[in-house]
């Protein structure tokens, strides 16, 4: 009687196997990078829910009347881009901001924001911005500029670096702030001749004004989110690691809302501040570290400010503010403490350094980490990376930290940069190839919303380093220049990997999840200055199609 019971296991046993090797969809006709060095290139791919069940050219083996089949036409597919440093809510919210990135001129900047405010009569303050002095020649914005034209509404808008913001005087006097006020440490409060705030904040100095204005309401940040992760589709990004931008619990109860309500396609690593590591291990406790769709656990700090607002910490002063070598935007003692702390309770944590003697100082903190817990996968991660010691460069690699860069800055930081800098530190500034030589793990991605959230554009940035005044055509320092698969993998499997899920995303392999992108033009083939033209097509998250262009 046992006989025909086990030959009927046998033979349901076949079927479900035989059932779960057909494909729900299959993308085919397409150039495929893998980013698989056992298999860099397909034709075709099939996903079976939301993974990857096969990779080649022949599907057929795989398919049923149930399959659909997606016809390609011979684009490129490319794993799913991740963007390794956001300010995902505000930029989300900046997406219907008022927009000062462009203003070209102080008439440009004055018009703007009295355009904007009289669209907006309800008395709201005015965030948001994204200046830059710079492009009007380098004279900070002073408050009697807009005062005129912003007579109800408190404003203070962000230079696009968001270590240097502006306000008028509608804003000071809600704020407290008055001649009398002193800046804080790690910060500076611009003051004119006579002593009177000129509406310049850099730094901790934002502060003043920061607490003073009152936090979104959920159903906006709830807004903000579906903008952002719309723009993220349309531009390929199919995971951010956002590093907060209202202090970390508000993004991580907005994620956490959306994905209780099923509203959450997009791939989230959520930070939160290092100052709130012992909140962040409490939750960790009580609520794990997520899935793969949305997840926690990385807590950020910061070492120094920025080099367009001259705060980022040098050992030698800038050329054109001889008395200042910038600041240290965190009490370093704190910082040290909180590092080696959040680290200890099993924590990722990533730190913004930009200047020499900053990143210098980190890398410290983080050796004293290693000899704490030796031999554990730290993941350690300097946030930008920028301007680097000749004797820190081979330290990424020896160390296992994480340069986690942004090369769109380079295009744009080097119009100016060297108002600031002298020939030496510029040569070791944003150094993508000599770093990747040394066998460092780089990284790449926006700084949204200090660059835009187009991982192509970054590409374009990293493989040609053509300023965006366009004086620098053959690349600006062009021995840092690298190629297109290079970049490719910095905004894929390195991503994947400083996210702790490189067994999980970043290449195309069968059993890895289905997130990949479709472009319109070739990256490999096409003229490198052209790769910033190339539009998204496709977008798949989690093997669901969340971006498809007409």
């Amino acid at each position: 009687m046992k006989f025909p019971l086990i030959s009927s296991l046998i033979i349901i046993s076949l079927s479900v196997n035989a059932q779960q090797q057909f494909a729900d969809k299959v993308y085919t006709n397409a150039k495929i990078w893998t980013g698989d060095s056992e298999q860099p290139w397909a034709s075709a791919i099939a996903l079976k829910g939301n993974k990857i069940l096969w990779v080649g050219s022949d599907y057929k083996a795989i398919t049923n009347k149930k399959t659909t089949v997606i016809e390609l036409g011979g684009k490129l597919m490319v794993p799913g881009f991740i963007d390794n440093h956001t300010h995902f809510l505000s930029g989300g919210y900046d997406l219907s901001g008022v927009n000062l990135r462009q203003a070209a001129t102080k008439k440009d900047f004055i018009q703007a924001l009295k355009k904007f405010c009289q669209q907006h009569k309800d008395r709201r303050w005015i965030l948001g911005g994204d200046w830059d002095h710079e492009a009007w020649g380098g004279d900070l914005p002073r408050r009697a500029w807009i005062d005129s034209v912003t007579p109800n509404n408190p404003v203070f808008v962000s230079r696009y670096d968001g270590h240097m913001s502006f306000a008028n005087s509608k804003a000071l006097q809600l704020a407290g702030i008055t001649k009398n006020t002193v800046s804080p440490p790690g910060g500076e409060i611009v003051k004119d001749e006579n002593g009177e705030p000129t509406g310049v904040f850099k730094d901790n100095a934002q502060d003043l004004v920061l607490k003073t204005i009152p936090d979104p309401s959920p159903k906006e940040l709830d807004e903000y989110l579906q903008a952002a992760m719309n723009h993220a589709f349309e531009n390929g990004v199919t995971q951010v690691h956002d590093v907060s931008s209202y202090g970390g619990r508000l993004e991580l109860a907005t994620y956490r809302r959306a994905y209780a309500n099923n509203k959450l396609p997009l791939r989230i690593y959520a930070f939160v501040p290092v100052a709130d590591w012992h909140y962040l291990d409490s939750f960790c406790m009580v609520n794990g570290k997520g899935d793969d769709m949305l997840r926690w656990g990385g807590v950020k700090g910061f070492v120094d400010g920025s080099l367009g607002s001259t705060t980022a910490w040098f050992y030698q002063p800038y050329l054109d503010a001889p008395n200042s070598t910038g600041l240290q935007v965190t009490d370093t003692t704190l910082l040290r403490s909180w590092v080696l702390s959040a680290d200890s309770a099993g924590l990722q944590v990533a730190t913004h350094a930009i200047g020499d003697h900053a990143i210098d100082f980190i890398l410290g903190v983080y050796r004293e980490a290693e000899k704490n817990y030796p031999g554990r996968d730290h993941r350690f991660r300097i946030e930008h990376t920028q301007h680097i010691s000749a004797k820190a460069i081979p330290a990424f690699a020896q160390m296992h930290v994480i340069p986690s860069m942004q090369p769109y800055h380079a295009i744009d930081d080097g119009r100016w940069a060297y108002k600031r800098l002298n020939d030496d530190r510029l040569r070791r500034t944003y150094a993508f190839n000599t770093l990747l030589k040394t066998g460092a793990m780089v990284t790449f991605g926006s700084d949204w919303t200090v660059a835009p959230l187009k991982p192509l554009l970054g590409i374009y940035a990293a493989v040609t380093r053509r300023t965006l005044d366009g004086k620098n055509p053959n690349g600006w320092y062009p021995e840092e220049k690298i190629g297109v698969e290079q970049a490719l993998r910095c905004y894929t499997a390195n991503n994947a990997y400083a996210g702790f899920q490189e067994n999980k995303l970043g290449i195309l392999k069968p059993g890895m999840l289905a997130d990949f992108v479709v472009l319109s033009d070739n990256l490999f083939t096409i003229a490198p200055e052209k790769i910033q033209y190339i539009k998204v097509l496709h977008t798949v998250v989690d093997g669901r199609e969340v971006f498809v262009r007409e």
